[in-house]
């Protein structure tokens, strides 16, 4: 399964909205430019974002877009699902063996279950395992 830039872009978002959760509603033009993307583009996303209760409008010179619950309680899979559609990784035929069907089966769970178990808040507050920082030794 390949996420398009709708997935990619969506949750980009998203993760912006959570970041900022609590701190008033942020404009899509501020979004765009920190994240070198089309503003247009990200209009286009928000809509079913919108109409799927994730997120709020907020109308007026200071408006924008605010998450409509917390961001431990919206998951990667919300947003996926509502801009890519189910998720599955092929069309599933009659045709098909049971052995092939059982595979398609347990790609799709396993795929569902890491979106679905990663919320908007594990994302923006991720860091690397084993990242290690940057320190200058002099001698």
């Amino acid at each position: 399964m390949k996420i398009s830039t709708k997935g990619r872009y969506g949750l980009t978002i998203m993760m912006e909205l959570a970041a900022k959760f609590g701190e008033g509603p942020i404009s899509l033009k501020s979004i765009a430019e920190k994240n070198q993307l089309s503003e247009h583009y990200l209009e286009q996303l928000i809509a079913p974002l919108r109409n799927a209760g994730l997120v709020k409008s907020v109308r007026g010179a200071y408006g924008g877009y605010i998450l409509s619950k917390s961001a431990e309680n919206i998951t990667a899979g919300d947003v996926i699902r509502v801009l890519e559609g189910p998720i599955s990784p092929v069309d599933f035929t009659e045709e098909d063996d049971p052995a092939k069907r059982d595979l398609w089966l347990r790609i799709r769970d396993a795929i569902a279950s890491v979106l679905d178990s990663t919320t908007l808040s594990d994302l923006v507050t991720f860091k690397e395992e084993g990242q290690i920082d940057n320190y200058m030794f002099y001698i």
